[in-house]
């Protein structure tokens, strides 16, 4: 696994930082983060994710939307962190791109997600997202993202 040298180390909960709630929140803590992206991690456990009883309940697996979105997730509050976007600005995911999964992730894993910035602007952030376990890689896609008010019915 290569890791940026991000300039910023946060060790902030993802609770802080993001709008979401559990049993939807997917980033644990965020690690670092500078204005090229940033690193979160979150550990999948059978008491917080209760997809684990259906997604393949012999060999139970995380399903790929939810590593996409945790990923997602860990982009975004990179942003928040560093303050990208502004007191009333949140952002909501708007597609994933050439998702691509190496290895299943499993109830106890930790997936470590370092996100790159490829473009962000006003209303739209692009981001590079590769997520790992025990250092290998396991799940890597694009993720587009709309950039908008914090205030989310006027999104319509």
């Amino acid at each position: 696994m290569e890791i940026p040298n991000f300039k910023q180390t946060f060790n902030q909960p993802g609770i802080e930082l993001l709008p979401h709630r559990p049993p939807f929140l997917f980033v644990d803590t965020l690690i670092a983060a500078d204005e090229t992206g940033g690193m979160a991690e979150y550990t999948f456990t059978e008491e917080k994710n209760d997809f684990f009883k259906g997604h393949f309940p012999e060999f139970p697996i995380v399903p790929g939307v939810v590593l996409c979105e945790t990923m997602a997730q860990a982009a975004g509050a990179a942003l928040v962190a560093r303050g990208a976007l502004g007191e009333q600005s949140s952002f909501i995911l708007a597609s994933i791109e050439n998702a691509r999964f190496k290895k299943p992730v499993r109830p106890g894993d930790k997936l470590v997600t370092i996100a790159t910035n490829e473009k962000v602007g006003r209303v739209m952030g692009i981001f590079s997202t590769k997520g790992y376990v025990n250092g290998e890689l396991a799940v890597e896609c694009s993720v587009k993202c709309m950039i908008g008010p914090k205030n989310y019915d006027k999104l319509k």
